[in-house]
């Protein structure tokens, strides 16, 4: 008898906890559209106008007008992209299927081809990049979505002042950091601020739908990395990539094949 009512016990606690899971997964997934619906329609609508506008046949518009509109658009669907690439991102994780495929990779080639693409219009960003760093084991394509996520929150928080990526070799690691001298944030908010959904320090419209940090950290684990903050000396936030570099022997055979 104890046995059946053991049982049972065990039936129903399995049961409350998928309802558990299920109530959170609807939390999760109301949150996302509340996301989804307020922080992509703002870029969408603004480009839209910017479209409507350039199709008008209007002897008032100049070419200086027509020059503001297109970069409103332009400006307008990089913000889209990015913030669809950041909800693809979430869906592919949680699903398990994003790919990657870590090596050994040069982490000044990645820095660079970050920088190299940003636009003509972004805003600057200041490098430090030693050469003769060891070689990493990173996934190049998805590092540079997490260096480059890493960037453009930097820039949200310190529009003021233009953030700096460095990289040094600290023991078999190497650490990237991306400093920002913005207002910060408190050692109690660290935590938080790797939440999805989570906008701290007080960000504007273009803050996104709080999934970039995230995201870059579950990215950076995959290949085994870290990222973590830490204050900036003189006020700000510092975010530090630390990456394994290639064993000897690895990095050897990698430039051995490679001639």
């Amino acid at each position: 008898m104890n046995t059946q009512a053991d049982s049972w016990r065990l039936v129903l606690c399995g049961l409350a906890r998928q309802a558990a899971r299920a109530s959170d997964a609807d939390k999760q997934r109301a949150a996302l559209l509340a996301a989804v619906s307020h922080d992509l329609r703002t870029p969408l609508a603004a480009a839209t106008a910017a479209v409507s506008g350039l199709r008008r046949s209007d002897a008032r518009l100049t070419a200086e007008n027509r020059e503001e509109l297109f970069r409103t658009a332009e400006e307008s669907l990089d913000l889209l992209t990015h913030r669809v690439a950041s909800l693809l991102d979430v869906s592919r994780l949680q699903a398990g299927t994003l790919a990657m495929f870590p090596r050994p990779a040069d982490l000044g080639r990645i820095v660079a081809d970050v920088l190299d693409g940003r636009g003509p219009r972004e805003p600057a960003v200041l490098a430090d990049i030693p050469s003769g760093l060891p070689e990493v084991m990173a996934d190049p394509a998805i590092m540079e979505r997490v260096i480059a996520n890493l960037i453009d929150n930097a820039l949200r928080y310190s529009a003021a002042s233009l953030p700096l990526v460095t990289a040094r070799t600290r023991r078999d690691r190497v650490e990237l950091r991306v400093v920002d001298h913005g207002p910060g944030i408190s050692a109690a908010e660290w935590k938080r601020a790797f939440l999805p959904f989570q906008r701290l320090g007080g960000a504007s419209d273009r803050a996104g739908v709080g999934l970039g940090l995230p995201v870059s950290r579950s990215l950076a684990e995959m290949m085994g990395a870290t990222l973590e903050p830490e204050d900036t000396p003189g006020g700000g936030l510092t975010m530090v990539v630390s990456m394994p570099t290639v064993p000897a022997r690895t990095s050897l055979h990698s430039a051995s094949r490679g001639q």
